[in-house]
This record gives structure tokens, sequence and C-alpha cells, in this order.
């Protein structure tokens, strides 16, 4: 028996919540006493996984699977639990895993914890800690089946290497048709920019900001922290900036390390959608608004003077400390 992981990587590279993925797994399969195998497709840098604690990989090679495609994985992971043995599967909370886990589900009779940002509170039950009301409290999930899909919250458990010599082993499932009643015809990918769901740092603007002429400022600074730009929904209502950078509860979800909001009041919706997010700056000449009361740091006054001096002062401190 084994604890299942599915490492998620882009072109042959892991994302960072893989290694949080298998770092979680890892310290399942100490309590347990069992060993950790991942389920990558494709990749070249397999055993790098043996840093945060993999025993063994499965390296998948299909051409097929060259792009995500959540029936296909679902049954290749399935198929890599059964021969493992796996009565837990550990995956991410990312748009793709929220796809793969009912389906995953599924073809293992399994039960599926989502939103979990803690290891198990017991083993027997296993009961896990989740976030509820969009992360404004938490529940505790007792899970009976036999086969248990942990679907972690992205930076809710971190990091930790735990370096082990990881085997890597081909693995060719057997795949049908039926496997692939969706096909990608075209990826047209943002090559120079940093995705929200990857970013550990995001700078988002809202009205304040006046008009997208103005979003310069944003972006420079965004720029110099390597951070992902994004923006409330009435920015992207009046096509200032497109819709996939729109945050909040009605948008993509952020759970970044830190989260900066410029111009941006704090409606109830969108901070439903960065709640998640560990350190919280808000810059806002209202000293009023909503987001002061959720914000971990916040900078009362007009954000055309204040952002290009923070920018500055931020590129005097990268130059200093190269």
């Amino acid at each position: 028996m084994s604890v299942l992981v599915y490492p998620e990587s882009e072109d042959g590279n892991f994302k960072t919540v893989s290694f949080e993925v298998a770092s979680y797994a890892r310290e399942i399969a100490q309590n347990m006493q069992t060993t950790v195998t991942a389920v990558t497709f494709n990749n070249s840098e397999a055993s790098e996984l043996g840093n945060y604690g993999v025993d063994k990989v499965l390296n998948v090679k299909n051409d097929k699977l060259k792009n995500f495609n959540a029936e296909a994985y679902a049954d290749v992971i399935k198929q890599a639990a059964e021969k493992e043995g796996a009565k837990v599967v550990v995956i991410s909370q990312s748009a793709n895993s929220k796809y793969l886990a009912p389906l995953l589900a599924v073809h293992l009779n399994a039960g599926y914890a989502s939103n979990v940002v803690a290891l198990p509170e017991s083993t027997e039950p296993f009961t896990v800690k989740r976030t509820a009301f969009t992360n404004k409290a938490f529940n505790f999930t007792s899970m009976t089946t036999d086969v248990k899909i942990i679907g972690i919250s992205k930076n809710a458990f971190g990091l930790k290497e735990n370096p082990a010599d990881a085997v890597v082993e081909e693995f060719s499932p057997t795949l049908t048709g039926e496997d692939f009643t969706v096909e990608v015809t075209n990826v047209d990918k943002a090559r120079d920019k940093v995705t929200i769901a990857d970013a550990e740092i995001v700078v988002s603007g809202g009205r304040g900001l006046k008009g997208p002429e103005n979003w310069g400022i944003l972006e420079d600074l965004a720029d110099t922290l390597g951070a992902a730009t994004a923006c409330s929904k009435p920015v992207s209502d009046m096509g200032w900036r497109p819709h996939h950078e729109h945050v909040g509860q009605t948008g993509k979800p952020v759970a970044s390390n830190l989260y900066i909001a410029i111009g941006i009041s704090g409606a109830i919706q969108h901070l439903a959608g960065i709640n998640a997010s560990k350190v919280k700056v808000v810059i806002n000449n209202d000293p009023e608004a909503p987001f002061f009361k959720a914000a971990d740091y916040g900078v009362v006054g007009d954000a055309f003077e204040i952002v290009p001096k923070l920018n500055e002062k931020l590129k005097e401190f990268k130059a200093k400390n190269a």
C-alpha cells in the first residue's frame, strides 16, 4: 500500500503546488508507515520529486497525454492507484484538479474532501480539516470510504524538503477511445507573464485606477515583484482588463503569499475570492473602504503617488541585495 500523489506539471516542468502536495503526502505516509508514489505525465525531471519525500514515480510517456485531459488523466491515476494499492490519493486544488477530482472519485468509488488545510486529525476515522463559507470558517470531515481523495488548498501546508531516492518507472496504462472524448486542438498561452494560479505574489487593481491607461504603474510594480496582475470584477466588466485577470468569488480564487490591492474598495465577493491569501496589503484613498478591515497592512493615500514610490524603493532594495 502506498499514498498516491498527482503532481501537476506544464511543458514537462513541475508547478510549485506539486511539491506542496508531495510534502503533504510524505507526512501522511509517515503517519501510516507506508511510502509515497507519484504519477507524472511525460516528465523528464520526475526524480526531482524525491526532494519532497516521493519514493517512487510512475512516469507515463504518451503524446496523447501531453495536454491535460481530465477523463484520460483520471483513468491513468485510477490504474496507478490500483497498481499501488493506494487508499489515499493527494491532489491540489487547481482548476485542473477540481475538474479531475470528481471523475477520479467515481473511478475509485472514493470519497473526496476538497479545500483541506491540515494533516488528518486522525486516520481512524480518517478526519480532515477543511475551509468552509469562502474561507471564513473550518469544518472537520470524516471519510468512511475505502479510498480517500484529498484536495490540498494552495499554501495551506507549504513545501517541506524530505529527501528520498525516488525510483522512476515507466508506466503504460491501458487507454481507450472513451478516454479521449474531449480533444485539445490548440493551446494559446501568454509566455511572458506569471499566471494568477501559479503566482506567489498578485498585484491587483480596481476602479480607483480610473482607467486602463493608468495600468502601467501596477504592471511596473508587478514586474519588480515578479508578480501576476489581476483586477476586480467592475474593471473586467468595463473592459479595462481581460476577464481572465478577474479575481473574486465570481472570478478566479487567489491563494497567494502576498496580495496587493490597489484602488479596490473590497466588496464581499472580492474578499471571498482572496481570503486564502496569507498577507493582504491595501492601498486606497478612502479610509472607510471595507478592504481595510480584511487587510494585514493598509496605506491610505493616492495610489498614483504611493505605487511609483513603492516601486522605486523596491528596485533600490533589490539592487542592494542582488
